[in-house]
């Protein structure tokens, strides 16, 4: 399983087509740690990253399109009424001819 580069640029214009929209960003600090939620601005796209200016205190943040593959955070964006989950792309899973022979030969 591999993250593509097109399915970054279809994320990276997703979010830059919604600089200035509210958004929560949910992140878990670590295993036993309850996952927390913060509301933000989307600020600003960049090719790897994107950065979000938080609404509870003056500071900015930024995060890893990877990481919204990788679901170590999670972004729902405020469309008026709600806030709704970011659609992401599906990652398409490849077979590679070793496992395919792996499965054939148990």
């Amino acid at each position: 399983m591999g993250i593509y580069r097109s399915e970054i640029a279809d994320l990276r214009k997703n979010i830059g087509e919604n600089i200035g929209q509210k958004i929560i960003i949910k992140e878990s600090p670590g295993k036993r740690s309850k996952p927390q939620e913060k509301a933000a601005v989307i600020e600003n796209v960049y090719n790897s990253y994107f950065r979000v200016k938080f609404e509870e205190a003056n500071r900015v943040g930024s995060y890893n399109y990877t990481d919204l593959f990788t679901r170590s955070v999670e972004v729902s964006m405020y469309n008026g009424e709600n806030y709704e989950p970011l659609v992401q792309p599906q990652l398409e899973v490849k077979k590679t001819r070793i496992q395919h022979e792996v499965v054939e030969n148990s």
